[in-house]
């Protein structure tokens, strides 16, 4: 998949932008079992780079992003993933 943005930012918006975007599609697609690699290179010539290598064993299992209710655990101790509406507001707000 090739997923490509255009914006009428400008290069310095941009560069402040990416960081952040790179980060909450990280968080977003860190949540699945899939290798990735997300690459934004701004008009500014400025290249953000993620990379996750996905999930050690294809056949392990994962609760659905936000099947449990939120600050409760799944049984196993881990907390459920985040909304994308957390994600992208977190990002956003550091």
């Amino acid at each position: 998949m090739d997923i490509r943005f255009v914006s009428s930012l400008t290069a310095e918006d941009e560069n402040l932008c990416a960081p952040a975007l790179l980060k909450a599609v990280g968080a977003l697609l860190d949540q699945f079992p899939i290798a990735y690699t997300v690459r934004i290179e701004t008009s500014g010539a400025q290249v953000y780079q993620h990379s996750h290598a996905g999930a050690a064993d294809p056949s392990a299992k994962r609760e659905a992003p936000g099947a449990a209710a939120q600050g409760s655990t799944n049984g196993n101790g881990v907390r459920p993933a985040l909304s994308s509406s957390d994600v992208i507001r977190r990002a956003f707000l550091q």
